[in-house]
């Protein structure tokens, strides 16, 4: 693409001057004869003003048609904003841009194949089978995958750093003191879009890392780690069975605010005092956490970033990128009241 600094060089004059003459300005001294070359010049060139490719780009990004396909029902957004979060960056980021989101899928229904197909391009939240989404829409190079929980080396991924995250909670709660530190979260599954395969239980992150770090530190207490589902009712019951072991942890790390605050009342019905009795941090800082007895310390998980972020490599891949490119986001640790902390915020 011809610049000015070529149309310059062809026609021996300074780039200031190419550019006064295309921009009209007539305060400036040149002769008609320099003036119709330079014109000339550009035309050969097929020279395009800056504005002009701003104004094309923009115009081909408004005619672009994106699907968007989450596993997470509306009723599962509702009972936990994490996924609803995720899919407001997407549209917030593509109105920003002028991309028209003109299908919303949701995996656990019936999917129109053809309409996928149609699409120039496919953002997937949730972990859904890389196999399953490529035989609905087999574009490998237009397809983003957020918050999936596999490693997919051929498609470009969102994903939060867990073990970013972890390392933040459990290095705050030593340095308070504790030692005996439980651990409540649910499983993970990568879920089929065919309904004659069973959805297939992977390894949870944050379990993992947990086990990892606490075992790195020699204070891992199996006993202390608890399975459930990701909801406050799961987070209630898995409470009230951990305050059943002989001798209990003194500190709880809740994978996510909907258990936590669960595990919360579980606490407060046992008599339990937080963070006297048992110091509680939870993941997400869903709105309500700021406002729980005591507020909850938490991890930040920064959602809509992770949205926004997938709308802009999938753009780049639009554009024409070949490679796949793998986008890890950090989070945030914001230390309330729940684990017997000064209020404050620490980025890791």
């Amino acid at each position: 693409m011809a610049t000015i600094k070529d149309i310059a060089q062809e026609a021996g004059v300074s780039a200031a001057t190419v550019s006064r003459v295309l921009n009209n300005d007539t305060s400036l001294a040149v002769s008609e004869e320099t003036r119709t070359r330079i014109f000339s010049i550009a035309e050969q060139l097929q020279y395009k003003p800056s504005r002009l490719r701003r104004m094309k780009k923009d115009e081909q990004l408004s005619r672009q048609q994106i699907g968007l396909l989450m596993w997470s029902t509306l009723e599962d957004e509702h009972e936990d904003p994490y996924f609803s979060s995720i899919r407001k960056g997407i549209e917030t980021r593509c109105e920003e841009l002028g991309i028209s989101i003109i299908k919303v899928l949701r995996g656990n229904s019936k999917v129109d194949i053809q309409s996928v197909h149609e699409l120039d391009g496919l953002i997937v939240v949730g972990s859904i089978d890389d196999h399953d989404v490529n035989q609905i829409y087999s574009s490998a190079n237009r397809l983003v995958f957020v918050n999936h929980s596999g490693e997919l080396d051929d498609y470009d991924t969102v994903k939060l750093h867990f073990e970013q995250a972890t390392r933040a909670v459990i290095k705050h709660l030593t340095q308070l003191g504790h030692e005996r530190i439980g651990y409540i979260g649910g499983s993970d599954y990568v879920h089929r879009l065919s309904r004659q395969y069973e959805a297939a239980e992977v390894e949870e992150p944050r379990r993992i890392f947990f086990e990892r770090i606490m075992r790195e530190n020699g204070i891992y207490d199996e006993s202390y780690v608890l399975k459930s589902y990701w909801s406050s009712n799961s987070g209630y019951e898995a409470m009230h069975r951990l305050l059943q072991r002989e001798s209990r942890p003194t500190a709880c790390f809740v994978a996510s605010d909907p258990m936590a605050v669960g595990a919360l009342r579980a606490l407060h019905e046992h008599g339990l005092r937080v963070p006297e009795d048992m110091a509680i941090v939870g993941f997400d800082d869903i709105e309500i956490s700021a406002y729980l007895n005591p507020p909850l310390t938490t991890v930040r998980a920064h959602t809509e970033h992770m949205g926004k972020s997938a709308v802009q490599l999938l753009l780049e891949r639009i554009e024409g990128r070949e490679a796949a490119v793998h986008m890890t986001i950090n989070t945030t640790l914001i230390v309330r009241e729940s684990c017997g902390s000064a209020k404050s915020e620490h980025g890791n």
